[in-house]
C-alpha cells in the first residue's frame, strides 16, 4: 500500500492545497494530511477548526484521512508507516527550500519526497497571504474551499 503524508500547518487550507492533494490521489492508496503542531507558533484558527475545514473539504473522499502531529515530520511517517511525502511546489524559491528538506528526510529516514507543481490557477495562493486578507477584513473566499469560506462568513 502507497500511503503519503502531506503535512502543513492548513492555517488555513487554501485551493492551492486542495488541488496538490486531489492531484495526489490518483498517485497513493492513502493519503494523510497531516496538520503539524507547532506549541511557539501563533495560529488564526484552532487545530479543531483547520481539521473541520479539511474534513469537511474531503467528507467523501475515502483515501483520505486527517490527522495531528507534532515533532519531525519523518518520525511522524514512520510512526504511521507512510513511505512518502506530498508536497506542492508553486516557484523556485518553494524548490530550493524543499530540496534540502527532502534530501535530508531521505537521508535520515529513507522516505522520499514527491512534488507536484501547483496549478496555474492556483500557484499565488498562500495561507500567509489569506490570513492578511481576512485579518483586514477583505474577502478571501476565491482562495479558500467552501469548508472554509462558508466558516468564516458564519463567524
Amino acid at each position: 500500500m502507497k500511503k503519503a503524508v502531506f503535512p502543513g500547518s492548513f492555517d488555513p487550507i487554501t485551493l492551492g492545497h486542495i488541488d496538490i492533494i486531489k492531484r495526489g490521489l490518483p498517485l497513493f492508496d492513502e493519503i494523510v494530511i497531516a496538520i503539524g503542531i507547532n506549541a511557539k507558533k501563533n495560529y488564526m484558527f484552532s487545530v479543531e477548526e483547520r481539521k473541520r475545514f479539511i474534513q469537511n473539504a474531503f467528507f467523501a473522499e475515502e483515501k483520505i484521512t486527517v490527522e495531528t502531529y507534532t515533532g519531525l515530520t519523518v518520525d511522524y511517517c514512520k510512526s504511521i508507516d507512510a513511505d512518502f511525502i506530498l508536497r506542492g511546489l508553486r516557484n523556485p524559491a518553494d524548490f530550493d527550500f524543499e530540496k534540502a528538506i527532502a534530501q535530508t528526510n531521505r537521508k535520515l529516514s529513507g522516505i522520499e519526497t514527491v512534488f507536484l507543481l501547483t496549478s496555474a490557477e492556483t500557484s499565488f495562493i498562500s495561507s500567509s497571504i489569506v490570513r492578511d486578507i481576512l485579518r483586514n477584513g477583505g474577502d478571501a473566499s476565491s482562495l479558500l474551499p467552501d469548508s472554509v469560506s462558508n466558516s468564516i462568513k458564519e463567524n
